[in-house]
């Protein structure tokens, strides 16, 4: 998944913008010798005053001064009486949301899943805080318009900047899309040192200022190596709240195999890809389920599940790219918010959902130290458990063994941005990951 809106890690740039929605209104009386009684409704239109002596005071409505463009922009400048007031008091506590690569193609899909509500509830109101680079921060305040203009009533305020240590101040979630993507003649080794520091920078920027549990999702490639990168430079944050998007890659092997099988996507279940988030990941046939039976029970063609399913499945976006011409974005937005929703939503009784996820403590034998795809079961609380009663072959593990090596290879690369070393990259071969050209 190539990405756009490269992240400056420096703090020295600051530029931010902030709209916000205020529940208030300014009367003030032009003779104030006068006792009077405030009459209200929650609209402004309707207020009106008596006083105690025989005579009306002239009442004005005087508007805020305007904000300077650098706090906000538009309607959000303004204050003034919500008529919603009285429903807006059953909403929950409001949720800090940051965004890097906002200006990019993905996060052009996904803010607007995030502010109508379909994320995280209808009652749930949502600050977004975004960030971008210096180079994107006019399309930035594009997005912000945008945002403005479709009248989501559960967006209370939108942020935009370049500096993370701002943009992600008490953030509760932190979903890191930026990243450079891979161009002609660059090495994939020089890719990794690249976002890594990216990472780097942002996971300080985390410990720094964000809330002591926030959850991370890492979609910026390599996903896998750059999540491990900003937990290990995020100590204080717990190392379980950081994830690397393996989703789309859950959700493509899901697909092509209810088009195998002749049934819709939602007959597919435990299905999970193991690894990482490139063309060594491991689409696990042998534990998944079509409408609750094996899938090799219902897809007696074992020579296609190993062979040309797995392959299509770690190409896809590949693919996707020679056939539309730039990689996914909406449905990698999707994919995000399937992640979140995983997280946030008790899992189905006997289901699970596919997370790179840090691998200290697993029970499947994977090296410990890295961020790593696997099977996961959540409360709905936001925290999760790997899941226990998983089988394997000899056919799977070779394949988990094979992204494992990819994986600590790429770990060595960046010891240097993960307090480990010095970096020595011995990358087994270039399995260039899914929109990296």
């Amino acid at each position: 998944m190539a990405v756009a809106g490269l992240t400056s890690p420096s703090p020295a740039y600051s530029h931010r913008t902030t709209t916000r929605l205020r529940s208030s209104s300014q009367l003030s009386l032009s003779s104030t010798h006068l006792s009077c009684r405030l009459r209200r409704s929650f609209r402004p239109r309707n207020s009106s005053i008596t006083c105690s002596v025989n005579q009306v005071a002239p009442v004005s409505v005087q508007k805020p001064e305007p904000k300077d463009k650098s706090e906000c922009f538009g309607v959000f400048c303004q204050t003034y009486d919500l008529w919603a007031e009285e429903e807006t008091r059953s909403w929950k506590k409001l949720i800090n949301i940051a965004v890097s690569g906002a200006a990019g193609m993905i996060s052009n899909h996904l803010l607007f899943k995030l502010a109508s509500g379909e994320v995280f509830g209808p009652d749930q109101p949502i600050a977004l805080k975004l960030l971008g680079s210096e180079r994107s921060i006019q399309a930035l305040e594009g997005v912000a318009m945008e945002l403005e203009d479709s009248l989501y009533p559960l967006l209370r305020e939108v942020s935009i900047g370049i500096n993370p240590y701002e943009v992600f101040e008490d953030a509760e979630w932190a979903l890191l899309i930026g990243a450079k993507p891979r161009g002609p003649g660059l090495e994939r080794a020089d890719l990794l040192d690249i976002n890594g520091q990216i990472f780097s920078e942002q996971g300080k920027a985390l410990n720094a200022v964000a809330s002591r549990n926030v959850k991370v999702i890492v979609v910026g490639n390599p996903c896998n190596t750059n999540a491990l990168i900003c937990l290990k430079n995020a100590p204080n944050i717990p190392a379980k709240n950081f994830h690397a998007l393996t989703r789309l890659d859950e959700n493509r092997a899901k697909c092509q195999l209810a088009l195998k099988a002749g049934v819709f996507y939602d007959k597919v279940s435990n299905m999970t890809i193991w690894g990482n988030h490139s063309t060594t990941q491991v689409p696990d046939f042998l534990n998944a389920r079509i409408n609750g039976l094996p899938v090799k029970e219902v897809i007696k063609d074992h020579k296609w599940l190993e062979e040309e399913f797995t392959e299509k499945v770690q190409k896809r976006g590949g693919v996707l790219i020679q056939k539309w011409g730039r990689s996914s974005a909406a449905s990698t937005a999707v994919s995000i918010v399937d992640a979140i929703k995983s997280l946030i939503t008790p899992t189905p009784e006997g289901d699970w959902f596919s997370s790179g996820v840090y691998s200290n403590g697993n029970q499947y034998g994977i090296a410990e130290g890295l961020v790593f795809s696997m099977p996961c079961r959540s409360k709905g609380d936001g925290d999760y458990e790997l899941v226990k009663d998983v089988i394997f072959d000899d056919y799977l593990l070779k394949k988990i063994t094979k992204t494992e090596a990819e994986l600590l290879a790429e770990k060595r690369c960046v010891a240097h941005l993960t307090g480990e070393g010095i970096a020595f990259c011995d990358l087994p071969e270039d399995t260039m990951l899914p929109g990296e050209m």
